[in-house]
């Protein structure tokens, strides 16, 4: 008797460390074929980067625990002001997401979290929740800067005018600093 339920518990775990290795060879061949820049910093960890067009770069850190796949990127840091505003706009996206949420962690800094049984884990399926992730940090990133930290934008604008600097990389905000420009 108790060797079958050392068995059972051996084939479970065995179980386990197969989903697990099954997961990391699908993650790995998936960020390959799409070209992503990625590394392993140690075994079950992966650390991607996502070109973006808004947003310079989004990193995307996968994990592949014992049952799951956690997914994990940064978007944004505590916003400046407007923070029910901020607030609010991502409790009302998360209604949309696929497989991922916007969440804060105790400073007030915006991430997309997620977590995926290892069963589930395929190409296809990481492929949908990379391109979730991209779609929502980079295509969100002008809206929640606007929202969070305006006042900061408008006052950058008017210093680099100022100056005689470039605003190139501020076109995207004109809304907030046409009046400043008069």
């Amino acid at each position: 008797m108790g060797d079958a339920n050392t068995n059972a518990d051996r084939s479970g775990n065995g179980a386990d460390a197969d989903s697990a290795a099954s997961a990391g060879t699908v993650i790995e061949r998936t960020l390959r074929d799409a070209e992503l820049e990625w590394e392993s910093p140690s075994e079950g960890t992966y650390v991607v980067t996502l070109p973006g067009t808004r947003k310079l770069s989004t990193t995307c850190s996968l994990r592949v625990g014992r049952h799951s796949l956690s997914i994990n990127a940064f978007v944004i840091r505590h916003p400046d002001e407007n923070h029910d505003t901020v607030h609010r706009w991502l409790l009302e996206r998360n209604t949309r997401l696929y497989g991922v949420s916007y969440a804060i962690d105790p400073l007030g800094d915006i991430y997309l979290v997620g977590r995926l049984p290892l069963a589930a884990v395929t190409p296809d399926e990481l492929d949908r929740l990379l391109g979730t992730v991209l779609e929502n940090a980079d295509g969100s990133f002008n809206t929640l800067l606007e929202m969070g930290f305006a006042t900061a934008i408008r006052k950058e604008y008017a210093w680099r005018t100022a100056r005689g600097e470039s605003t190139r990389n501020l076109e995207a905000f004109t809304n907030l600093t046409r009046d400043a420009a008069g």
